[in-house]
């Protein structure tokens, strides 16, 4: 099973759903912060939803319920750099929990995980689109009514192609 994603739209099984993407386009991601939606083959490795915002979410992936005081390293000088924290934490991150919806749903990707180069990139996620389909610092994001349905397709082995 694959998902295909271009600079417009997110395709899957049947389903050809309007995406979001990085301000700067999709391309070879230079470093943290570019804006650049990376290229390249990605698996999900793990889901991070809202508990409190989305009910009935099932998958076969890993899903881990965002609280307060939870947050994404981008900061290179961290040895936590690209991965989950907790607050307090005194390096540079990225709240996962916001008053906005864009994260109620986060699906994972394995950019820059194994190994995780510092400065290469982080937080590349598939997420909720704002209202007028902004482009992104970098991540995917589409309706979370689309995201709801594809959390329930997507499985270990899926595929998420980006070109």
């Amino acid at each position: 099973m694959h998902i295909f994603i271009n600079k417009k739209y997110l395709t899957y099984d049947n389903n050809k759903v309007k995406c979001a993407i990085g301000k700067k386009g999709i391309g070879k991601k230079q470093k943290e912060g570019d804006q650049i939606t990376p290229k390249g083959i990605f698996r999900v490795k793990k889901i991070l939803y809202r508990k409190d915002k989305v009910k009935g979410l099932k998958s076969k992936i890993k899903k881990i319920p965002i609280k307060k005081g939870m947050g994404w390293c981008d900061d290179p000088l961290s040895k936590d750099y690209n991965k989950l924290i907790y607050y307090p934490f005194k390096y540079g991150s990225e709240n996962l929990y916001k008053k906005n919806n864009i994260y109620d749903i986060i699906l994972v990707l394995n950019f820059n995980m194994q190994p995780i180069k510092k400065a290469k990139g982080s937080a590349i996620f598939i997420h909720v689109a704002k209202n007028n389909f902004q482009p992104t610092e970098g991540c995917i994001a589409i309706k979370k009514i689309e995201l709801k349905k594809l959390v329930n397709f997507i499985k270990d082995k899926t595929k998420i192609i980006i070109n």
